[in-house]
């Protein structure tokens, strides 16, 4: 199994050093969240796209894509009332799309709990509705560009739109395509009523990146999850993609979040 990391659990530190740190413990690949480099992905130059490429080619590390995509700029919605607010962040994901293949990435997370809820008075059937027409144009970027767009579902407690696997599932399948499909994340997945190991199970082969952390919103082996069964099920169904490591909560520093999430989950994989 490959691993990755997520660049913003190194918080101030250059992107070269993460690279760096990440291959020097075992990585094989680091995501990135356009976030912490630029207030937009529009900001960065081709110049500076290709400096990211050379500097994880470098240190041996490869990008497995981009998360937490629409952070920043501010005022973007993908289900807004606002056919004009809908339309600009419809090219925005065509514009993230571009910036994530401009830097070698393949998988496009899109979990944005804020920037997807229901507006009051909007029905479920609606945003679905709205949804799938900004993701539209980004979607057939993605196909040209060699990307897959994963839209994740997460806890009610986050967002109240699309909560589970077999939810999103259902919203992806409504535009049928290779490059939109739907990323697991451990930490949503426990909000579930089923066990992870059949989450994933059921919701194999339609989901392209896999994130791994713990329910306490810290990296995995930090909490109560049990990865054993998890990375059983994966082996199981033939997942191949990243098992990318993303937490919320930096109590323990990078240092030590980082080299304990991949030794924990090495011992898992074994």
């Amino acid at each position: 199994m490959r691993f990755a990391i997520c660049n913003e659990i190194f918080r101030d530190w250059k992107l070269e050093d993460v690279f760096a740190y990440a291959a020097k413990i075992g990585y094989n690949a680091v995501e990135i969240a356009p976030f912490t480099l630029a207030n937009a992905v529009t900001e960065i130059p081709a110049s500076e796209r290709r400096k990211i490429c050379d500097l994880a080619a470098r240190h041996g590390i490869t990008i497995a894509g981009i998360h937490w995509v629409l952070v920043k700029p501010e005022g973007l919605h993908m289900n807004q009332p606002d056919a004009a607010i809908r339309a600009r962040t419809a090219k925005y994901f065509c514009d993230l799309v571009d910036f994530c293949a401009d830097i070698g990435g393949s998988r496009m997370i899109v979990g944005s709990p804020k920037q997807r809820s229901l507006m009051p008075g909007v029905s479920p059937e609606q945003g679905r509705a709205w949804a799938l027409e900004t993701f539209c144009g980004a979607v057939a970027r993605a196909a040209a560009r060699n990307v897959v767009i994963c839209f994740e579902p997460l806890s009610p407690a986050e967002t109240n739109f699309i909560n589970t696997a077999q939810e999103a599932r259902g919203f992806v399948d409504e535009m049928p395509s290779p490059n939109f499909q739907i990323i697991l994340d451990v930490k949503a997945m426990c909000s579930e009523a089923k066990p992870i190991p059949q989450i994933i199970q059921e919701s194999w082969p339609h989901f392209a990146h896999f994130h791994a952390n713990d329910k306490n919103l810290k990296g995995p082996g930090f909490g109560e999850v049990d990865f054993k069964p998890i990375a059983a099920a994966l082996k199981q169904v033939g997942y191949q993609g990243y098992v990318s490591v993303e937490v919320f909560n930096f109590d323990e520093g990078p240092e030590v979040i980082a080299s304990r999430s991949l030794e924990y989950l090495r011992a898992s994989f074994a």
